[in-house]
């Protein structure tokens, strides 16, 4: 038997009845990812492995590093073939990283490939791979149609002028891609070279110019609207905690002058000026009736070399161990007694604080929206196998699991959308497992209805965003898809 095969992760027969007959039928809605809005436009067509798989993959690298892969090899400038080929030695020393799961789930669904991955299947996987890419099949466009997505939501800078979103509105190519409004640069000031290059290009997209802090709101708010006009209905904040004790509007106005001109700001000075500034974008989304999205708790950069030779997104990321209870709630409460809490999502990096982050929400649901706070699910670090039990049980013991809006990709990779199949094959698997121990009813519509909204109902009820038409929409299968 190959190693991903119908029953793949599913150990139980009320298991497999919950995935194939309640998951597997599930169209797809990927309401936060970061892949390129203007290669889904462009309708990019990947021609190898290499180009699909490793660009761009900070996962990948960062484990070949830890096999004494070169960086030449993993983010440089290696010919793709032997990049390809430093990955396939790599694959076999990943046994229990999701990174294995992951890389033949990929091959299975993208290419019907059920060969495991190693420096001898390697250039035969490659070869049939490379033939499957000449039919033209692996553009952009066809990969998201044959995975039946039906949402993908990407991660926007303010100032970008969205036209590969506007392009995309306007060809109806069977699916949805909405911005997602995420303003972080907004927040440093202590940085004031790369603050105030971000300030004018703010100025340049709002069209106008930032003569000060109320002329830097007014332009968010420009084009937090601009995002509206296009669907966007989500924001999204990548913090190590919350900010959340804000300085008063007169002292953010100091802090603003002084970081336009080109002064310092100190660290403390940069936090309430954070927190003055995330209080203000909690109310535009209430405002708006947006979703947003807070990710917490990952320690960026920490190799400083690393980040100068592969960039920001390069792999040099960990889990952080701040405390994360106090201001998470601290800054909830500021917006719910402002009347401006907005339907939130929040992600959690470090399983310390899963039960930290599954109570919190429970403070502040106020009964006016189902699930109105969220835990959202595994991010990053904690979006593997074990990891989304952990994150599943600590919501099904603090709150309601039937409520929650279940998984995403948070890629840069248009081949991670079987990571929505690992999610829905794990939930099934622990769903099953307590059907058969007699922890749930043996009700295969009761729990089968869970599976269900859980992989795409509630996240399309909770969102509220516009679906394509069934008519522009028509769905291929996937040949390996059992």
């Amino acid at each position: 038997m190959e190693f991903v095969h119908d029953d793949f992760l599913l150990h139980s027969r009320a298991a497999r009845r919950l995935y194939h007959s309640y998951a597997a039928v599930q169209p797809i809605l990927d309401y936060h990812s970061h892949l390129p809005a203007a290669e889904i436009a462009g309708n990019r067509t990947f021609h190898n492995l290499c180009e699909l798989w490793l660009e761009g993959d900070h996962y990948k690298w960062r484990a070949m590093r830890a096999n004494g892969i070169e960086e030449r090899l993993c983010s440089g400038d290696g010919e793709p073939y032997d990049k390809y080929l430093a990955w396939a030695r790599t694959v076999p020393f990943a046994l229990r990283n999701p990174l294995y799961h992951w890389t033949h789930l990929e091959l299975k669904r993208y290419f019907d490939i059920g060969d495991l991955l190693d420096e001898a299947s390697a250039p035969h996987i490659w070869n049939r791979a490379a033939a499957l890419m000449e039919s033209g099949e692996f553009g952009t466009q066809r990969i998201l149609r044959k995975f039946r997505v039906e949402v993908v939501c990407t991660s926007d800078d303010p100032c970008d002028d969205l036209s590969a979103h506007r392009a995309l509105a306007a060809s109806a190519p069977g699916f949805r891609v909405y911005p997602t409004f995420r303003p972080d640069a907004a927040l440093l000031v202590h940085l004031p070279e790369k603050f105030n290059s971000w300030t004018d290009r703010l100025a340049t997209a709002a069209g106008m110019e930032i003569c000060g802090l109320p002329c830097f709101l007014e332009a968010l708010q420009r084009r937090h609207d601009f995002f509206h006009s296009l669907g966007g209905r989500l924001s999204d904040h990548g913090l190590p905690y919350c900010y959340a004790d804000p300085c008063t509007e007169a002292q953010a106005a100091a802090i603003f002058a002084r970081a336009r001109s080109g002064n310092a700001v100190t660290i403390e000075e940069q936090e309430r000026f954070a927190g003055f500034l995330m209080i203000y974008f909690g109310h535009l989304d209430a405002k708006k009736g947006w979703i947003k999205q807070l990710h917490l708790g990952a320690l960026r950069n920490a190799r400083t070399r690393g980040v100068r030779e592969a960039g920001p997104d390069g792999g040099f990321d960990s889990v952080g161990d701040w405390s994360q209870a106090a201001p998470l709630c601290r800054y909830l409460d500021l917006l719910d007694r402002e009347g401006a809490l907005p339907k939130t999502i929040v992600y959690n990096s470090n399983p310390a604080d899963n039960y930290v982050f599954a109570t919190a929400i429970g403070s502040f649901q106020d009964g006016t929206v189902v699930g109105k706070i969220q835990f959202g699910s595994g991010w990053w670090f904690l979006d593997q196998k074990e990891a989304i039990e952990w994150q599943v049980n600590a919501l099904s013991n603090a709150g309601l699991l039937p409520r929650f809006v279940g998984m995403l990709t948070d890629s840069r990779s248009f081949m991670s959308f079987p990571r929505h199949e690992y999610f829905r094959r794990i939930l099934c698997d622990l769903l099953g497992r307590e059907m058969e121990n007699g922890e749930l009813p043996n009700d295969e519509q009761l729990v089968g209805g869970l599976v269900r909204n859980l992989c795409f109902d509630n996240a399309r009820q909770y969102l509220g965003l516009e679906l394509a038409p069934s008519s522009e929409n028509p769905r291929e299968s996937i040949a390996a898809r059992p």
